[in-house]
């Protein structure tokens, strides 16, 4: 009932916030309307006041709130204001093409997933992710573009855009599948390790059980605390599509969702809206299902025992020298002017003069990257750290985290930047704020699932039952267990936090040109990637550098701290035995 609830309100507050985007920006939303219908014709008095009179804006945000939401009661999501068409078959056509296409990069993610989950299954050890944090690491648009000219303009093997067939969908499957299926696969490869040094493992196999049994059981074993991660990558992969959807000009509900928000066409973003929303909340009903069946029994009768996450140990000369090599083009880049602009040396290769090459102005890439870290690392490492702590607050509410979990997942960050710079301004503070807002989601599923499952851990039976108190319990057991792993899972999340500011920052929510920040390096590059390919591919190196550096710091851990646990988690299967 408290999630139900949650997920009410949170489904209220955003269609709120929605309806009430010409109000909260300041703006008159009669001349954005005149604007959006004909940029030629004149904002007169008289044009104005004709199309308040025709939508009925002098009933103000309220009326008008009231009037949709009444209309939706009788499943009508009402006209367009710009177009004048209805809204259902708009958003209908968006979510079909979105749901397709969501559906081929969710195939390509879990292909990818499995091929870096599967070297753990066969050594029976952990690895350092350092390669699949680089892919997740990797812009989305960056690789769509990439692919589209290699494979589509230079190689001619599919088409550049448009949804006409199936062969439109193999660039931005890709472009979403790979840094998604980089993410999914490196978590379940973070907890696999655990698994198979369990008692259980090692008496199968002397048992004679089959190889494919064991690694069954054990993804079996690894799966339901990740499952939320696998339903809201699948949203994200609709939702969030907003930057592969405009390189290969797919009518996605995303994109459907962006130009109405620009537009300000307020019926048809709120059934956008509306429709991503009820495909999150959709999606995480199933994989809470899924994760009940996968479960069974066991979360209600306190049959569970946690594995400890273990990640792989990676030697501390791996993050040296990544910290070294970003250190050092950062401080090289920090010597240099970079504003100084050269006409006469766009777009220049890489040289003595400029190492780097220079971008469309003639301003020094080297520069601009190593100026632009501070900024760029600095917000994006707060905004992982705020989530951090929101997920595990509310990962200790299990039925308000997953309710509330569902709502803001829905939500692509692009409409959210939107929404928030419309009541405070764009800026890198506005762009942070909504990033934020949308990022803590996947912390908290797998925070909430992890607090449920260890209590229910027959353990934590035995510690109430021997007299020890909640709050001993919570910090001696409860936290540690829960902490360690969405720490990591936050670490993994930095580089694609660091993107989502950079896609508010090119659609002027977030940090303004000149800034060097690294988001608009890649944006102001984009269209010249196949001219100057080293200062577009610069920002987005530095990117991945900072996801292996991440990652490999993550599993630096000292020895001593990371098997201190070991005797009291043997212990704990003792009990529960």
């Amino acid at each position: 009932m408290r999630a139900a609830l949650a997920r009410a309100a949170g489904l209220v507050a955003v269609l709120t916030v929605a309806g009430l985007l010409p109000w909260l920006s300041g703006k008159d939303p009669a001349l954005s309307l005149l604007r959006a219908r004909s940029a030629e014709q004149e904002p007169t008095p008289e044009a104005l006041a004709a199309i308040r009179a025709d939508l009925g804006l002098d009933a103000g945000p309220l009326g008008l709130l009231g009037r949709w939401a009444g209309g939706l009661l009788r499943g009508d999501l009402g006209t367009s204001w710009v177009s004048g068409t209805d809204i259902l078959p708009s958003v209908t056509a968006g979510l079909q093409v979105s749901l397709a296409l969501m559906g081929a990069a969710l195939t390509v993610a879990l292909a990818v997933g499995c091929a870096f989950a599967a070297p753990v299954l066969v050594r029976g050890r952990g690895t350092s992710g350092a390669l699949a944090a680089v892919l997740a690491a990797t812009p989305e648009f960056l690789l769509s573009l990439g692919l589209l000219i290699v494979t589509g303009v230079w190689l001619g093997l599919f088409p550049t855009s448009g949804w006409a067939g199936p062969q439109h969908l193999v660039l931005p499957a890709l472009a979403l599948g790979v840094p998604a299926g980089a993410l999914l696969g490196r978590l379940v490869a973070d907890a696999l390790p655990a698994v198979l040094d369990e008692r259980w493992v090692e008496l199968w196999r002397g048992a004679g059980v089959r190889r494919t049994h064991i690694v069954a059981a054990a993804v079996r074993r690894v799966l339901p605390p990740l499952v939320p991660q696998f339903g809201m990558v699948a949203v994200g992969l609709t939702g969030g599509a907003v930057a592969v959807e405009t390189v290969f000009a797919i009518p996605g509900l995303g994109r459907t969702a962006l130009g109405a928000a620009k537009s300000q066409d307020l019926p048809l973003l709120q059934g956008t809206v509306l429709a991503l929303l009820a495909l999150g909340l959709l999606t995480g009903a199933l994989a809470a299902a899924v994760r009940r069946g996968l479960l069974g029994p066991a979360l209600r009768d306190a049959g569970l025992t946690l594995p400890a996450a273990r990640p792989a140990r990676v030697p501390p000369a791996v993050p040296l020298l990544l910290g070294t090599v970003l250190v050092a083009v950062v401080g090289w880049g920090l010597l240099r002017e970079p504003y100084a602009i050269d006409t006469a040396a766009r777009l220049a290769a890489p040289s003595a003069a400029h190492p780097l090459g220079t971008d469309a102005l003639g301003r020094d890439v080297l520069a601009r990257l190593g100026h632009g870290a501070a900024s760029t690392v600095g917000t994006a490492a707060a905004v992982c750290l705020l989530g951090y702590l929101l997920a595990l607050t509310l990962g200790f509410l299990p039925n308000l985290a997953s309710g509330l979990a569902d709502i803001a997942n829905a939500v692509p960050p692009v409409v959210a930047g939107i929404l928030v710079a419309a009541a405070t301004g764009p800026g890198t503070g506005a762009a942070a704020l909504a990033v934020t807002l949308v990022s803590w989601p996947p912390l908290a599923a797998h925070a909430a699932a992890l607090t449920q499952e260890i209590r229910a851990s027959g353990f934590l039976m035995a510690q109430r039952a021997m007299g020890a108190s909640p709050l001993w319990i919570l910090g001696r057991h409860v936290l540690p267990s829960v902490a360690a792993p969405v720490a990591r899972h936050a670490v993994l999340r930095l580089p694609g936090i660091a993107l989502a500011l950079a896609s508010l920052g090119f659609l002027g929510l977030g940090a303004q040109p000149p800034s060097p920040e690294w988001g608009l390096l890649l944006d102001e590059s984009a269209d010249y990637v196949e001219r100057a390919p080293v200062a577009a591919l610069a920002p987005a190196v530095a990117l991945a550098l900072l996801a292996a550096l991440a990652v490999s710091l993550s599993g630096t851990t000292p020895r001593r701290a990371r098997t201190r646990s070991v005797p009291l988690r043997r212990k704990a299967t003792r009990v529960a035995v």
